[in-house]
């Protein structure tokens, strides 16, 4: 799979009912927390994103991989890695996967959002998987 290079990307944080999204600028220099979309039907999904992808010029997708704490597939990263790939087909843009282990607790630590149901936990949790794409 071709892995996207810095540049105007979109970082996904995928759940089973919020998708929490991260962007960066075409430099890969700032990132910023989008609103999350809250999942419906793949197809009402992927319109969203189709909106998002092209408002923001986007050019690759990094998406959040939940593997265990040994590094191994879970169910939710099976879920993951599915839909990812789905997406990745139908918007024709370039993918690679990040071990998102522990970022949505980082996130909430960082950001002070204990229990937010809104998605701000989803994209700020994105934002800092992001954040460690692009520094790797």
């Amino acid at each position: 799979m071709i892995q996207p290079k810095p540049c105007s990307v979109l970082c996904l944080d995928i759940g089973n009912k919020r998708i929490g999204i991260a962007g960066c600028d075409p430099l890969g220099i700032s990132i910023t927390h989008l609103p999350a979309i809250f999942r419906k039907s793949f197809e009402e999904d992927l319109q969203e994103f189709s909106n998002i992808c092209s408002r923001r010029k986007v050019e690759g997708l990094i998406i959040g991989n939940p593997l265990d704490m040994h590094g191994k597939e879970t169910t939710q990263s099976s879920r993951c890695k599915k839909y990812g790939i789905k997406l990745a087909k139908f918007l024709k843009l370039p993918l690679v996967f990040i071990n998102e282990h522990c970022s949505t607790l980082e996130a909430k630590e960082r950001f002070s959002l204990k229990n937010d149901k809104t998605g701000k936990i989803d994209s700020a949790a994105a934002a800092i998987l992001l954040q460690q794409w692009l520094i790797e």
